[in-house]
């Protein structure tokens, strides 16, 4: 029987080399690799400037802080999501407006949200599941058509004169959708290299955007810097400079860089990142050739002008509840095969029920959650295991109908 992880980290030599170089060099807090680390995702993005951070989660909220969203606001979301991307929303103190996804999709009902949106609006995070990015274009139509809702708090919100589109790219650094990349489409982008994610600095995350509230790119890099180190006026490698001891604080911030240690991780992945998106949808396009089509729907990743980051393998069963759902996945997991679910919506949780929310009023949401797996699909896969996941599924799924 085989062993087959989820989601482990694609770590070769050329990383623990270079980690070994952070540690040897004497700086291991934010310093000269965590600012080359910035300068390459921007390359690689295609943006002035790039902010890393120890989180996506820290990523979308600083950014609704520089947007000076707070109590009395409100921050559309999906309910088919991680906690994250709600639960900034409720750190900040705005208020959480959850919306469906539409009919067999993970994305929002783009309807329902357009009905969603107020004059206390002030944000919407969409959400590219799986790597999948959402319609932009619905959404800035969509906000376009709302800008007559929309009452700016600030001279941030002010200059840019509608909602905001702040998207939750945890899963999808590196794809494009109508051929632009993820971070060239919304307002403010924000990144995770969480240790699942296809480019991993164990923890991490980063912020790009296209637009800047009224601000230079020199500027919103300052505020961002000045949110994520207490509101601290100089970093630590500034001051390390001869006689630079002295520093402000200009308010009271947040503490949430990201070190050299983690960076250096980054550094080398982003070299290997495209060798690892390749080697990700060989994977996607074995399991699309050896999973029985008449028993699964498999997530879309590409077509003529878009492609996802390849993040998930998400797999939904045809005729499955809940419970002959995770029958299967009690099986998998006796052949050796370890599986998720992405993702349990957010109003089935404690927390959000706590909040007043119902899954009653997200049928899609819970249609989509009820009968999802996600297959093994990290870059230590080999071809063989993958085959073996698809033919114990096929084997499993035809004993159900024969009986």
């Amino acid at each position: 029987m085989k062993n087959i992880l989820f989601s482990p980290p694609d770590i070769t030599q050329e990383e623990i080399d270079e980690v070994t170089s952070a540690l040897k060099s004497g700086w291991i807090t934010t310093g000269p690799r965590t600012k080359e680390l910035e300068r390459r995702i921007a390359e690689y993005v295609g943006v002035n400037k790039a902010v890393c951070l120890n989180s996506a989660t820290a990523a979308m909220e600083l950014s609704l802080l520089l947007l000076g969203v707070g109590p009395g606001d409100e921050v559309i979301t999906s309910a088919y999501t991680y906690s994250a991307s709600a639960a900034v929303i409720d750190h900040v103190g705005a208020k959480i407006v959850l919306v469906d996804t539409a009919k067999d999709s993970y994305e929002m009902d783009y309807d329902k949200l357009e009905v969603a949106i107020s004059d206390k609006t002030k944000v919407i995070i969409p959400v590219d599941i799986a790597g999948v990015m959402c319609d932009y274009d619905k959404l800035y139509e969509i906000v376009e058509r709302k800008k007559n809702l929309f009452i700016p708090n600030n001279v941030r919100q002010e200059s840019l004169g509608r909602i905001t589109i702040l998207s939750d790219a945890a899963h999808s650094f590196g794809a494009y959708r109508n051929n632009v990349k993820a971070g060239l489409v919304a307002d403010i982008t924000c990144y995770s290299f969480h240790a699942v994610k296809n480019l991993t600095t164990a923890e991490g995350g980063a912020i790009v955007w296209t637009k800047t509230f009224g601000m230079t790119d020199d500027e919103m890099y300052k505020e961002y810097m000045l949110l994520s180190l207490h509101g601290q006026s100089k970093d630590a490698l500034s001051k390390m400079k001869k006689g630079s001891w002295e520093y402000d604080i200009v308010y009271t911030g947040y503490k949430c860089n990201l070190t050299d240690i983690l960076a250096s991780l980054g550094l080398v992945q982003l070299r290997r990142y495209d060798q690892l998106l390749e080697r990700r949808f060989e994977i996607i396009k074995l399991y699309s050739e050896t999973l029985n089509s008449n028993y699964v729907n498999i997530l879309q990743h590409e077509d003529k002008n878009t492609r996802s980051s390849g993040h998930l393998m998400l797999v939904r069963f045809k005729g499955f509840n809940e419970m002959k759902r995770n029958q299967l996945i009690m099986y998998l997991a006796e052949q050796g095969i370890a599986t998720n679910v992405h993702y349990k919506p957010l109003p089935m949780f404690t927390a959000y029920k706590n909040l007043g929310f119902d899954i009653i009023n997200f049928p899609n949401a819970f249609k989509q959650y009820e009968n999802e797996i996600s297959l093994p699909l990290h870059t230590l896969l080999s071809d063989d295991d993958v085959i073996y996941v698809s033919e114990k599924i096929n084997e499993y799924i035809k004993g159900l109908i024969e009986g």
